[in-house]
Order: structure tokens, then sequence, then C-alpha cells
């Protein structure tokens, strides 16, 4: 099996970027939806400057995080940063996915599939569903935990054992599954020895105090290097 890919989410330092130059992650995320760690354009401009100087074989890619963007507000922010992903973590349409994808061909479209108890998304015929509607429109999905702010970043787990249903149906289409939600340096490897997503998304577990935590973002990339 293929190394899972790793993204870090909610990055606002440069500092903070600077001290994690040697490790080997594969996306750096920017939140531009409503939250703590949002940024603006001008400061993802400053933190994406840093990512060419990575210390690894291979810079990261850059991500951004978007709730319900529209097409305008999406082409003026690439317009100022350059951004290898384009993650819509709201209630957009496959439609408005491929709309994305046809306006931006130079970036991957991820679309973020919120998973509650009792959620739309509960039964494994309606998981299968879901997956197959945005089957063309995006190049990833990635499931985390359902978060009324919708961008993410929540803290808490869901009920891994609806990954495999899920799995199965992005399998089918050839489309890569990330994970994320209350991911930690404590969890991860029992995530992906039990489940083998193809990537893992972590923000609020590689934290302390809010800000971003080096000793922690370590040992997450470790566990997930080890798994």
């Amino acid at each position: 099996m293929a190394e899972a890919l790793v993204k870090i989410c909610g990055l606002q330092d440069v500092e903070v970027l600077k001290s994690m130059k040697s490790l080997p992650i594969d996306y750096i995320g920017f939140v531009f939806a409503p939250s703590r760690r949002r940024v603006t354009a001008e400061q993802a401009a400053l933190l994406a400057a840093e990512l060419p100087g990575w210390d690894t074989d291979k810079a990261p890619g850059a991500a951004g995080v978007f709730v319900n963007p529209e097409l305008q507000e999406l082409k003026e922010l690439l317009a100022v940063v350059p951004l290898d992903v384009i993650q819509l973590h709201g209630q957009e349409s496959p439609g408005f996915c491929r709309e994305v994808k046809q306006a931006f061909p130079q970036a991957k479209i991820w679309k973020a599939i919120s998973v509650a108890d009792g959620g739309p998304a509960d039964s494994a015929g309606e998981r299968s569903r879901v997956v197959d509607s945005y089957a063309g429109s995006v190049d990833a999905l990635l499931l985390d935990t359902y978060d009324p702010q919708g961008s993410g970043g929540s803290g808490r787990t869901f009920d891994w054992d609806r990954i495999p249903f899920f799995l199965q149906a992005a399998s089918r289409h050839g489309l890569p599954l990330f994970v994320a939600g209350g991911l930690h340096p404590g969890n991860v490897g029992e995530l992906l020895s039990g489940y083998s997503p193809d990537g893992v998304d972590v923000s609020s577990g590689v934290e302390s105090s809010g800000v971003k935590d080096i000793a922690k973002m370590t040992s997450f990339v470790e566990r997930v290097k080890q798994s």
C-alpha cells in the first residue's frame, strides 16, 4: 500500500512554517473560510512563498480551504495566492465543483464530506451515492466530522467504521480519500492501520493553546510514516 499523504491545515505564522521545513509534509492548508485560523490572501501569499524552499525532496503543495465560495471570490484569491489544491468544505454541489475544476485546471479540487451520526451520509447506500455524485467533478474526497461552522478543525472524530464504505466507493472512481476530524499523534496510527485511507488531514490535533506545536507536528508525521 502507498504511504499515506499528510496535510497540515490552518497555518497562519511564517516563523512556525519555517520551523516545519524538515518535515515530509505533502500539503499545507490555508483557511479562507470563517474560522479562528482564517488568513487573508496576502497572508497566505507570504506563507506559500516559503514552500518552494522546503528541506525535503518534495515541497508541499498549497491547499486553500473554502466554504461555499463564489467563483469570483476564488478567481480574485487565486490571482494573489498560487494554490495547488482548492478544498471545498461547504455544501458545494457537484455542478459547482465541476465549474471550479474547469475554471482552475492547474489546481486539484477536493470536496469535503461531513460525517455525522444520523446525517445525510449515514446509510451505506447514501454514502455510495454521495461519492458517485462527485465522481468526475473532483480530484479527491475528504471525510471530516460534521461541524456547524463548516470549515473543520473541530477536534472531534467521527465513527471510523463508516470509512470502508466511502473508501470502496471512492476507489471505484479512482478518487483518493483523505480523513480528517480529531486526528492527533496518539490516534493516527490506529486510523491508518485499521482503515488505510489515502491521506490524513490534521489541524487542532497538532496545536497547543491554539498554536501549531512543532513537537506535535513532528510526532504526527513520524506516526504516519511509520504506519
